[in-house]
C-alpha cells in the first residue's frame, strides 16, 4: 500500500527551506566543534541563519525562537531543576549509595549493565524521558564510582532503557499521539511495543554500552561528580526502604495518573486527584519536599545544610537549561518556516511501502525539527488517510514504526542530546557516539521488528 495524500507541488521555497536547514545545522556544528563557542550561542546563531535564509523576517525568527525556547523550558526546565535538587538530596544523604549498595550485593560486574537497563525500564515505564534521566543520573554516577566501572558501561544501558520506552510504549506522549491519530488499539500497541522494545534495549543498551566503553574512555565530569558525591559513611546511610520509596514516589504518582486516564471516568474526584498528583511537575515537586523531610530533617540534617544542598544543585545545570531552551527555539523556527510541509511533499512523491514510508517521514521530520512530538504528529497526519482499511494490528505496527523513526540519530536540535552531553561532560563527537548512535540503533531495530511483525500478520 502506498501513500497518495495530496500536497501542493514542490516549489523553490521548499528547496530553499531544505538548504537553510542544512546551513543552520552546519553552522551550529562548526561553531561548537571548531570555534569552541558555547552551545547556547552557537544554536542561536544557527537559528537566525536558518530562519533568515528560509525567508523569515528577522523579527519573526526572534519571535519563533523565544516562543520555542520558552515552551521547552516551561515544559522541561523546571523538571530538570527539581530533578537536580532530588538527585543532590539523594546523593548527599547517602540514599543513592544505599540503593547502589543493595544492587551491587545482588549483582556481579558482568551483570551490572543488564541490571541498569532493567532499573531504567522500571523507573522509566510511566515517566517522560527527561524526568527519568534526571532521576537516574545520581544512581549512574554513584554506581560507576562504587563499582569502579567505566561510566559509559553503566550509563548507556540506562539511557537505552528509558529512550526505547519513550519512543515505543504508551503512555509516553509520542506513542499515544500516533495511536490516537491512526485509531490504533492501545492494548495491541502496548503488547507489540514490548516485543519490539526488548531487542532494541538489549542491542542499544548493554551490548552497545559494553562495546563503546572499551573504545571510548570518559572520566567522571568534575562539577557533576561533586554534585552527586556523599560524605556519609556506610553506617550513616538511610535505610533501603526509605531510599527506594523516595526514588519510586514520582514513578507511582505518574503511573497513577496513567491508570486513571485508562480506567476511570473523567471529572470524578479520584480521577482529578490522580491526574493532578501525576502531573510531572507536581509529582517531582512533592518528591523533593518528601526527600527534604525523609532524607534530611528527620535524620537530623541541619536546615542550613539542606538548603545548601538544594542551592548547590542548580548552578551545574544552568548551561544545560540555556542550551535546551535554544534547541527549542531552533525547532520552533524551522516549524514556523514550514519544514513539516516540505518533508510531507518529499514523502508523497517516493511511492514506498507504507510502513517504511511512515518510518522515513518520521526520521526526516525529527532530523529537521528536533522534536519527536512534531515528527510523530505530522507523520501520523500524513499517513492517517490511508489506514482506514487496515487491521488494528497493522495500525498499531504503523504507530510503532513512526515512534521508532522519531528517535533516529537525534542531534544538536534535540534536548536529550544536550542533557546527555552536559550531564556526562562529553565533547560533541562523543555525544554523537553515546546518544545519536544509541538512538539510531533503537530506531533501526524498531523498524526491523515492525517490518518483521507486519509480514507475520499480513
Amino acid at each position: 500500500m502506498h501513500l497518495t495524500t495530496p500536497f501542493t507541488p514542490w516549489s523553490s521555497h521548499d528547496t530553499r527551506l531544505i538548504l537553510s536547514c542544512v546551513l543552520g545545522l552546519a553552522l551550529i556544528i562548526v561553531f561548537i566543534s571548531a570555534l569552541k563557542i558555547a552551545p547556547f550561542l552557537s544554536i542561536l546563531v544557527g537559528t537566525f541563519a536558518a530562519g533568515f535564509t528560509a525567508g523569515l523576517p528577522l523579527d519573526a525568527v526572534a519571535g519563533a525562537f523565544s516562543k520555542g525556547a520558552g515552551a521547552l523550558l516551561g515544559d522541561v526546565g523546571i523538571i530538570i531543576a527539581l530533578g537536580a535538587m532530588l538527585g543532590a538530596l539523594m546523593a548527599d544523604s547517602g540514599a543513592a549509595d544505599r540503593l547502589v549498595s543493595t544492587i551491587l550485593e545482588h549483582s556481579t560486574p558482568s551483570r551490572l549493565p543488564w541490571m541498569m537497563a532493567l532499573v531504567a525500564i522500571i523507573i522509566g515505564m510511566p515517566l517522560f524521558f527527561e524526568v527519568g534521566l534526571v532521576m537516574m543520573v545520581p544512581i549512574i554516577f554513584v554506581m560507576a564510582r562504587r563499582s569502579q566501572q567505566p561510566i559509559l558501561r553503566i550509563a548507556i544501558p540506562a539511557l537505552a532503557g528509558m529512550t526505547t520506552l519513550h519512543a515505543l510504549l504508551p503512555p509516553h506522549p509520542g506513542p499515544l499521539i500516533a495511536v490516537s491519530a491512526l485509531h490504533a488499539d492501545l492494548g495491541i500497541t502496548l503488547g507489540l511495543g514490548l516485543i519490539v522494545a526488548i531487542p532494541a534495549v538489549i542491542l542499544a543498551g548493554p551490548l552497545y554500552g559494553i562495546a563503546l566503553s572499551k573504545r571510548m574512555h570518559v572520566a567522571e565530569p568534575e562539577e557533576m561528580g561533586k554534585l552527586f558525591r556523599s560524605e556519609a559513611t556506610q553506617t550513616d546511610l538511610p535505610g533501603f526502604g526509605i531510599s527506594l520509596i523516595t526514588i519510586l514516589l514520582p514513578v507511582v504518582l505518574m503511573l497513577g495518573r496513567t491508570v486513571a486516564k485508562l480506567l476511570l471516568a473523567p471529572q470524578t474526584l479520584l480521577f482529578d486527584t490522580l491526574d493532578f498528583l501525576g502531573e510531572p511537575l507536581v509529582a517531582l515537586g512533592l518528591t523533593v519536599l518528601f526527600a527534604i523531610v525523609a532524607l534530611g530533617w528527620s535524620r537530623g540534617m541541619p536546615r542550613e545544610r539542606v538548603g545548601a544542598v538544594l542551592r548547590k544543585s542548580l548552578p551545574p545545570i544552568a548551561a544545560l537549561l540555556l542550551t535546551i531552551g535554544a534547541g527549542g527555539g531552533l525547532k520552533q523556527t524551522l516549524v514556523v518556516a514550514g519544514i513539516s510541509s516540505t518533508i510531507g511533499k518529499i514523502a508523497v512523491s517516493t511511492h514506498l511501502p507504507l510502513i517504511l514510508l511512515a518510518w522515513l517521514v518520521a526520521v526526516a521530520l525529527r532530523q529537521a525539527t528536533g522534536s519527536a512530538t512534531v515528527a510523530t504528529t505530522t507523520t501520523a497526519g500524513i499517513v492517517a488517510p490511508v489506514v482506514v482499511g487496515l487491521s488494528a494490528t497493522h495500525n498499531s505496527l504503523l504507530a510503532l514504526a513512526i515512534g521508532a523513526g522519531s528517535v533516529f540519530f537525534c542531534h544538536v536540535n534535540d534536548a536529550g542530546f544536550w542533557m546527555v552531553r552536559e550531564y556526562f561532560g562529553l565533547q560533541l563527537k562523543q555525544t554523537v557516539f553515546v546518544w545519536s548512535i544509541l538512538q539510531t540503533i533503537v530506531s533501526v531495530v524498531g523498524l526491523a521488528m515492525t517490518l518483521a511483525l507486519w509480514s507475520v500478520f499480513a
